[in-house]
């Protein structure tokens, strides 16, 4: 897996540079993937693992038509959860922080810097306005595991549960139902049309059931 992600992350930023690039600088992008990889590997994680993260990129290219910039979505994948304390509360600030400066570094020009974090930024509430075409695709591509199988659905939820172990059984209940509904507040899960034609129904009766589990 780590072979083609770093193949994956090294296509993806060389392109994203040629499209804004900053002249004279062309930073071996190896490194930045090593970063990235160890912090996606992390020992407390469950589901914000590199599973997920090769989830999320694939189905970034199943939704890449609908894209503005795709590249620079795939980027935004990179480091959505690249920071990630199930404790904390700031978790995709730190990440997007974490993209402008590791992005700049890495050669990329300043707009694209702006964008990447700008899309890491919207994975806090997945609700990109209408007519963001990359904010569509990035919370889109991300929100895919809520229309699995029930069988895969309910791995996931019990690794999300695993990452919160340190919560006890009330607190997180009602933790989770909170997200839970509101997920199913949003007029709308998919803003692409595949997400919509292909994702919601099934992700809201997955929603659905988990929050009458729950209690």
């Amino acid at each position: 897996m780590s072979p083609d992600l770093r193949a994956r992350w090294s296509r993806t930023l060389l392109a994203a540079r040629a499209a804004d690039p900053v002249p004279g600088t062309a930073p071996d992008p190896a490194p930045y993937a090593e970063d990235l990889l160890a912090r996606w590997a992390e020992p407390r994680r469950r589901y914000h693992t590199t599973a997920h993260l090769t989830a999320v990129l694939g189905h970034v290219d199943t939704l890449a038509g609908h894209a503005a910039a795709p590249d620079l979505v795939r980027l935004a994948v990179w480091f959505h959860d690249a920071v990630y304390l199930p404790d904390r509360s700031e978790n995709e600030e730190r990440s997007a922080r974490l993209a402008e400066r590791a992005l700049t570094e890495a050669g990329l020009g300043p707009g694209g810097v702006r964008e990447v974090a700008r899309l890491v930024r919207l994975t806090v509430a997945h609700d990109p306005e209408d007519g963001d075409a990359d904010g569509a695709v990035l919370c889109d591509a991300d929100l895919a595991i809520l229309a699995s199988g029930p069988e895969r659905y309910a791995a996931y939820a019990a690794a999300v549960r695993e990452e919160y172990g340190f919560v006890p059984d009330d607190a997180f209940r009602a933790g989770r139902a909170a997200v839970l509904r509101r997920l199913l507040d949003l007029p709308r899960l998919f803003r692409t049309p595949h997400g919509e034609r292909e994702w919601e129904a099934a992700a809201r009766r997955n929603l659905t059931t988990e929050l009458t589990l729950l209690g």
